[in-house]
C-alpha cells in the first residue's frame, strides 16, 4: 500500500510543479489554488509513506518519478521537445526507480530463535 501511495504522491508532485509554473509567481488564482491543494496532499501522502519505506529509497523514488512525469507531461502538452535522448534519459530514471523498488531497502535482520538469549561477548586476553 505504501508504494502505491508513494507513486500517487509523486504524480501529485507533477501536478503541483506544473501548477506552480502556471501560477506566474502566485499571481494567477486557479493554478495557485491547485498548487496549494496538491502540494499539501502530496506531502501528507509522502509523510505517510515515510512510516513504511526508508527515506533514502522513498525520496529517490518520489523525486525521480515526479521529475520523469513532469518532463513527460511537458512533452505531451508540447511545452518540451520530444527527442530520442530525452526519452532515453527518462527511461533511465524509470529504470532506476524500478530498481529501487525491486531491491530490498534494508538487509533482513537475523531473528533469534525463541527462548535463546545471547550473552555479551567477553574478550579473552592472555
Amino acid at each position: 500500500m505504501a508504494w502505491l501511495v508513494l507513486f500517487v504522491s509523486a504524480a501529485l508532485e507533477t501536478v503541483w510543479a506544473t501548477a506552480l509554473g502556471a501560477s506566474d509567481g502566485f499571481t494567477v488564482a486557479g493554478p495557485t489554488a491547485l498548487f496549494a491543494v496538491t502540494i499539501v496532499v502530496s506531502l501528507a501522502a509522502f509523510g505517510y509513506v515515510l512510516k513504511h519505506i526508508p527515506i533514502s529509497t522513498a525520496y529517490a523514488v518520489w523525486t525521480g518519478t515526479g521529475a520523469a512525469l513532469t518532463v513527460l507531461w511537458g512533452m505531451a502538452t508540447g511545452a518540451e521537445p520530444v527527442t530520442f535522448l530525452r526519452l532515453l534519459f527518462i527511461a533511465g530514471i524509470v529504470g532506476c526507480v524500478v530498481g529501487l523498488k525491486l531491491v530490498p531497502a534494508r538487509p533482513a535482520a537475523p531473528t533469534p530463535e525463541p527462548g535463546v538469549t545471547t550473552a555479551p561477548q567477553q574478550s579473552s586476553r592472555a
